[in-house]
């Protein structure tokens, strides 16, 4: 049955409906008509608010990591810096990416040629936040100049493309290299030291 809502509350339900449709069938299945009724609005209102089905599973994409990417530059804003820290942050993104499904939507799109490239899914704001912490952390230790910020975005990058990796393909990838089935956590771990190790050398 549908519903009346106003425009933002009919958008906000056509992605909640397109989310759990993407994790469970990819991009490939997902049929706008099919998300209109689950949605309970028309399939003219779903085109209305995105146009097209490529457009709608972008904008299911960015919405997703629009999130993860505030709650990280304010945990970072936060953070001591502490290894402890780190790998909490770690953790706590690599449960949203498989929760959600999404580390495997990300792939999906990448196969298929998308790009995700609106301002909502930059990582430019993470490696700001992650060089000022950064900066602050060797500030004290008397260091007065820090390296390029280059060199944070690239572990910014770094770090990205293990969890969402790890999120997809992680499981056989451990096994093939001789660890036991519950080394995700240990890698997660060992990922937290060697970035701490590097985000704090001069």
């Amino acid at each position: 049955m549908r519903k009346r809502r106003d425009a933002a509350a009919a958008r906000e339900a056509i992605l909640d409906v397109a989310e759990k449709h993407l994790v469970t069938t990819g991009p490939a299945g997902i049929r706008l008509q099919e998300v209109a009724k689950d949605a309970g609005v028309s399939h003219p209102t779903v085109l209305h608010h995105f146009g097209s089905r490529e457009a709608l599973v972008k904008a299911v994409c960015s919405r997703s990591i629009h999130a993860i990417h505030i709650g990280l530059v304010d945990a970072i804003a936060q953070s001591t810096g502490e290894d402890d820290q780190l790998k909490a942050l770690l953790e706590g993104v690599y449960e949203s990416l498989t929760k959600t499904g999404h580390a495997r939507v990300l792939m999906w799109l990448a196969l298929a040629g998308e790009r995700l490239d609106g301002a909502d899914v930059r990582l430019d704001g993470v490696v700001a936040a992650t060089h000022e912490l950064r900066k602050q952390r060797l500030k004290k230790r008397g260091i007065r100049r820090a390296p390029p910020i280059e060199d944070t975005a690239h572990a910014v990058v770094l770090a990205a493309l293990a969890l969402i990796g790890s999120a997809v393909i992680g499981p056989p990838i451990y096994e093939n290299a001789g660890l036991h089935e519950d080394s995700g956590q240990s890698f997660r771990g060992f990922l937290a030291k060697l970035l701490a190790r590097h985000l704090n050398a001069e």
